[in-house]
């Protein structure tokens, strides 16, 4: 059995929101802040990786 890559999202804020995306079975909603520096974080809760898209190909 194998486990599915988390999600990986290209957005333009530095700071976006993360609810897991699937409703009721998602989870709680986190604000997250995209560091300027390395241009991307990860959910805590569901690994989802963000990018920000001035830094989309650099991560």
């Amino acid at each position: 059995m194998t486990t599915q890559a988390p999600e990986t999202k290209i957005v333009d804020a530095y700071r976006i929101a993360c609810d897991g995306g699937e409703g009721a079975l998602g989870h709680p909603r986190v604000w997250l802040q995209i560091p300027h520096d390395t241009g991307y974080v990860e959910c805590p809760y569901c690994d989802a990786k963000y990018i920000q898209k001035d830094f989309e190909g650099k991560v």
